[in-house]
């Protein structure tokens, strides 16, 4: 289903990518200076061949350990590939809309074919007014897209957002109301967000003073990000109950998994691999559990178990919170007795667009749980998906998942109607 789904969106990508490679070729072929020319034309070659080849290479390359390796390169590839994109359906939707249009406007009428009147010429004046109406309309559709770009470029990824949700749990303790968590996650430190960007979030999950707080992979994106860096920031979290974490799926492509823990212990934090640890607060009692990031196959294409090892780490008679990067192994969470699970991953889309009332968004392509709170019956199959979960089981308690929009960018380096996120969960008796 998903190479069904990848293919003709490649093809889309690489046929819009076609239609800008014309016209820049045709408006350089037009230069009077034939060394410019060939410099303009050159680049443009080159240029355009290395988005073809990004693109082929997101879209079937299994080394994407390799891949991220350019992080910096495929952001700024990702960013106008993804707006001229939208600048061509836009530019073709409207060359769409004047084609009707004029084929509309050729049928006679039912009035004037009875009347047996003929329809009037329209003035040379008219006729360049509407001429230039037309080609505003379509320079301005085409820009949109860039415009936008540039706005989360700019301004949307640095728009922090604090989130506060409470979250009721059913086996909570009285003695744990009103226990609150402050969740980092999906940081990418690198190209596209500074070791002071980090330290900016981190002073402001810090001033919602939390009891716990936690952050939930996806430190870096790629082999030569600054992983040391961006855990020494985070080691400016401030909680009474510590400060954990979990693995994300970038630091398998970085081979950081080790390291990332080894960092976190020298920093005075801890990072759950298959772990747990039982917590004390005010009389009351919680285990948290991480794990690494869960993949669905392996390199050879097996399907692997979600949360192969996490049952053992579940405690009954306690809540179990877990930290688990990717919101996709939620219904085994669920299934396991797991009450609270926190993640990422999706960033929410990073772009978020509202048409007749309903929103879309990338992330809706990789998951149900694209962002913010979502619940199964607890202890429920994972076979069932969620509309069919709750017919079955429709008075059982709940297991929720908190799906946070992280903080950093991934692809095209923009944020669109997806703020970065800082979230402050607190526990409620139901």
């Amino acid at each position: 289903m998903t190479f069904l789904i990848a293919v003709p969106l490649l093809l889309l990508f690489l046929w819009a990518q076609r239609y800008w490679f014309l016209r820049l070729w045709r408006a350089f072929k037009r230069l009077e200076s034939p060394i410019l020319r060939r410099i303009a034309l050159s680049l443009t070659l080159s240029a355009f061949g290395l988005m073809a080849t990004a693109l082929l290479a997101v879209f079937f390359s299994g080394r994407r350990d390799v891949i991220w390796r350019f992080a910096g390169l495929m952001g700024a590839i990702g960013l106008w590939i993804s707006t001229a994109f939208f600048s061509w359906f836009l530019l073709l939707l409207v060359a769409g809309v004047r084609w009707t249009w004029h084929r509309a406007r050729r049928l006679p009428s039912l009035g004037d074919a009875a009347a047996g009147s003929q329809s009037t010429e329209v003035s040379p004046d008219v006729q360049i007014d509407r001429r230039r109406f037309v080609q505003g309309a379509t320079a301005f559709a085409g820009a949109i897209p860039f415009g936008l770009g540039a706005y989360g470029f700019l301004i949307g990824r640095h728009a922090y957002r604090v989130h506060e949700v409470d979250l009721p749990l059913a086996a909570l303790p009285r003695e744990l109301d009103g226990l609150r968590i402050a969740q980092l996650s999906d940081i990418h430190i690198g190209s596209y967000m500074s070791a002071a960007e980090v330290r900016r979030a981190v002073a402001m999950a810090n001033e919602l003073n939390p009891d716990l707080s936690v952050v939930t992979g996806d430190f870096i994106t790629g082999p030569g990000d600054p992983l040391q860096a961006c855990i020494a920031e985070l080691s400016g979290l401030r909680a009474p109950l510590g400060v954990w974490g979990c693995n994300g799926n970038h630091e398998i492509y970085a081979d950081a998994q080790e390291e990332s823990a080894e960092l976190f212990a020298q920093h005075g934090m801890k990072l759950l691999r298959q772990e747990n640890a039982e917590i004390d607060w005010r009389g009351g009692k919680f285990n948290l559990i991480g794990v690494d990031y869960q993949l669905a196959r392996s390199r050879s294409g097996r399907r692997l178990a979600m949360l192969a090892s996490a049952g053992s780490l579940v405690r009954r008679g306690m809540p179990n919170i877990l930290l688990s990067h990717n919101p996709n192994s939620f219904p085994r969470a669920a299934e396991l007795g797991i009450d609270l699970m926190l993640t990422g991953h999706t960033h929410g889309g990073q772009v978020r667009v509202e048409i007749l009332d309903r929103h879309f968004t990338p992330a809706s392509f990789l998951t149900p749980y694209e962002a913010g709170l979502y619940k199964r019956p607890l202890g429920s199959p994972s076979a069932l998906d969620d509309g069919e979960v709750w017919s079955a089981q429709p008075s059982a308690g709940a297991s929720l998942v908190y799906v946070n929009r992280g903080l950093g960018t991934i692809g095209a380096p923009i944020r669109l109607g997806v703020p970065p996120e800082i979230s402050l969960l607190t526990l409620r008796c139901v």
